[in-house]
């Protein structure tokens, strides 16, 4: 059984490849993207792909709001993942907001460098903050 990280790591490299199959206009099967990184369905990997796919535009446009010098189409496709999955968990999930920060936060401390990496903390904290108020 693997660990919620661990899980959202996969998330992550699903979105990545849905992402990039997107940009080249290549046809592809979600459920196969999946599979081929999970041998076991897991419900929380299917519910959070398939909502970012969902809300894409949403989360995008949350996103953009926060991004100040990149908009998230600028971003590499890894690090936009990432992003998508935070503001997922933070937005339609019962995900704890320190949980959905922290967890795309070591996600990017592997995958990214170390200025992504604070660029996804302040994008993910301010999405937090804006329900607060």
């Amino acid at each position: 059984m693997k660990s919620r990280s661990e899980l959202r790591e996969i998330m992550m490299k699903v979105l990545y490849q849905v992402f990039l199959l997107e940009s080249s206009s290549i046809e592809y099967d979600v459920k196969s993207l999946i599979k081929e990184q999970l041998e076991v369905e897991n419900e929380f990997v299917n519910t959070v792909v398939y909502g970012v796919l969902e809300h894409k535009k949403e989360i995008y446009e949350m996103a953009n709001k926060y991004l100040s010098s990149w908009p998230m189409d600028r971003l590499n496709k890894v690090d936009q993942a990432i992003i998508c999955i935070g503001i997922y968990e933070l937005e339609y999930t019962e995900t704890p907001s320190a949980v959905a920060i922290n967890e795309a936060i070591e996600l990017s401390k592997k995958y990214s460098d170390e200025k992504v990496t604070k660029m996804i903390n302040a994008v993910l904290d301010e999405c937090y903050h804006s329900h607060e108020n």
